[in-house]
């Protein structure tokens, strides 16, 4: 559903948020370690979620990733999302076709579309703060 840096851009912002919850700066090894992700390919995903403002980022010896705690509740999934993939999610063409709309859809355009407008809804509503509640209440996980 979402592309691997986007997943990787999730679990890294959730471990990132949940280790600023206990006030504690994260660098770069430990964010790819906690999500099993490459670095250099961690590092990217972090530009780009520091460049639109989901997470922060703070240069030098005590340096490091973080998230401002009391902004958990208005982080919403789709920050995340469409910081590493844009929003294509609701408008590209699920069987890939380049042209594909009410006007002109594709098979399963018009199946698709409740589908869509629910992910939507589920991404725009789910903020860092009900993932954070999920993992540490026991009802979900980040990592095997």
């Amino acid at each position: 559903m979402f592309s691997k840096a986007c997943e990787y851009g999730i679990k890294a912002s959730i471990y990132i948020a949940r280790e600023s919850i206990g006030g504690n700066r994260v660098n770069l090894k430990q964010i790819a370690d906690s999500i099993n992700s490459p670095e250099a390919y961690t590092a990217k995903i972090l530009q780009q979620l520091v460049k639109h403002g989901v997470i922060h980022s703070v240069k030098g010896k005590m340096g490091g990733f973080e998230v401002d705690p009391s902004l958990l509740s208005e982080i919403k999934l789709v920050h995340i999302i469409k910081a590493i993939d844009g929003d294509g999610l609701y408008h590209s063409c699920v069987l890939g076709l380049n042209e594909c709309d009410a006007k002109r859809p594709c098979a399963l355009h018009k199946r698709i579309f409740m589908i869509r407008k629910d992910l939507q809804h589920m991404l725009e509503v789910t903020s860092m703060n009900d993932l954070i509640d999920d993992i540490d209440n026991g009802l979900a996980f980040l990592k095997h």
